[in-house]
């Protein structure tokens, strides 16, 4: 049965602690992966691979980028054929993407082990149907399809690029979008019960998908993005548009958390490891946050004048289509020191929240090291 209601108290608690960010970003330097006098746009990024579709001479072909070496990227071509190749997804030697072919969105992919020479594949082409917003982990692409008359999610194994082997992940009656996968984990937008809700298959057995609501709740549930057991989107429970997480260790139980709650319209998040990043209005203008689930601490990645959107982040590395000339560019940035830090749990010491212990923790414990909070004051000596 379709819950209704979010649990309010819980969700009160957890905002009730969640500590307001810092007017500026950190210490980390932005640089421009790869300027380019037209349209670069909807990054994505695995390791050190940014890839990302490019206005070349009226229509969109995609690029990519080796960044290992941040202030001297290297360029290079994916796909760049006739009519459009958009939406591209990155995982560690192969970029897929969805190409306009004749009448239809089809996917495709490639191999970029060789940057010089992609060799490029048809994951799923089929003649009057369109297939649109890959993703992909490991050896699974997942992706939407119109077969059926609605959109429903497929996938396929490419182990074998020559035979790519598809399998059905939702097909129901009404919409099943924008997929992202991790592992076995496949997550969606899904509007069965007349506004859309977050929902996620167990991918393990191919042919028979354990499917779960991730989140039933009133309202819009939209743009999800999966990393280990933590799925993240966007949210209008509350009138605007906000970031919520849930962890779906337990599929049966998942626990929500909200990240990016306040007044603000906050949209098209990604996660990665314990680093979840949106694009953030709050600023008058388009800015990129992080929320570190760790610690439990949000901060600024942007604090340019210009709009920041469409972010991505894989590791420590965070990447954003970015206006700040006068069409869109890839930007990227790489984040350090407490913001980005990752630990189990804290160690005894750690007062900064940094999952370390140093200097820094030492002199914010010596601050108050003689401090006194007896009452009456009379019985400090």
């Amino acid at each position: 049965m379709k819950t209704v209601e979010r649990t309010m108290l819980i969700s009160a608690v957890v905002l009730a602690v969640l500590p307001a960010a810092g007017g500026r970003a950190g210490d980390w330097q932005e640089f421009a992966v790869y300027p380019f006098d037209e349209d670069q746009q909807q990054p994505d990024i695995d390791g050190t691979i940014v890839v990302w579709q490019q206005l070349v001479e009226g229509d969109f072909d995609i690029y990519g980028a080796d960044i290992n070496d941040p202030f001297n990227p290297e360029p290079f071509v994916v796909s760049e054929y006739v009519d459009d190749q958009t939406s591209p997804c990155v995982f560690r030697d192969v970029v897929v993407y969805q190409d306009y072919v004749e009448t239809d969105w089809d996917i495709w992919a490639a191999d970029i082990s060789d940057v010089t020479n992609p060799q490029l594949f048809a994951v799923s082409d089929y003649a009057g149907i369109n297939e649109e917003a890959p993703a992909i982990s490991g050896n699974i692409v997942a992706w939407q399809h119109d077969y059926f008359g609605d959109w429903d999610i497929s996938g396929a194994d490419i182990t074998d690029p020559c035979y790519p082997a598809e399998f059905f992940i939702a097909a129901y009656d009404h919409n099943q979008c924008r997929p992202a996968v991790c592992r076995d984990a496949v997550v969606w937008q899904d509007d069965y019960f007349g506004d859309r809700d977050v929902f996620a298959a167990d991918i393990w057995l191919r042919n028979s998908p354990v499917e779960y609501g991730v989140s039933l709740v009133a309202y819009d549930q939209q743009n999800t993005d999966v990393s280990g057991s933590t799925v993240v989107w966007e949210d209008d429970f509350f009138g605007d548009w906000d970031i919520y997480a849930a962890d779906i260790s337990e599929p049966s139980n998942p626990v929500e958390l909200p990240i990016a709650a306040d007044t603000s319209c906050a949209i098209e998040p990604d996660v990665d490891g314990n680093i979840v990043v949106w694009q953030d209005d709050r600023n008058g203008h388009w800015d990129i946050y992080a929320y570190n689930l760790t610690t439990r601490q949000e901060f600024r990645v942007t604090d340019n004048e210009y709009d920041q959107t469409h972010p991505a982040i894989s590791g420590n590395v965070v990447v954003w289509q970015d206006n700040r000339t006068e069409h869109w560019n890839i930007y990227a940035a790489i984040l350090d020191g407490p913001e980005a830090a990752w630990c189990v749990s804290a160690p005894a010491g750690d007062a900064n929240g940094d999952c370390r212990v140093d200097f820094t923790d030492f002199a914010i414990m010596a601050g108050s090291w003689l401090d006194c909070n007896l009452e009456p004051q009379q019985g400090c000596r």
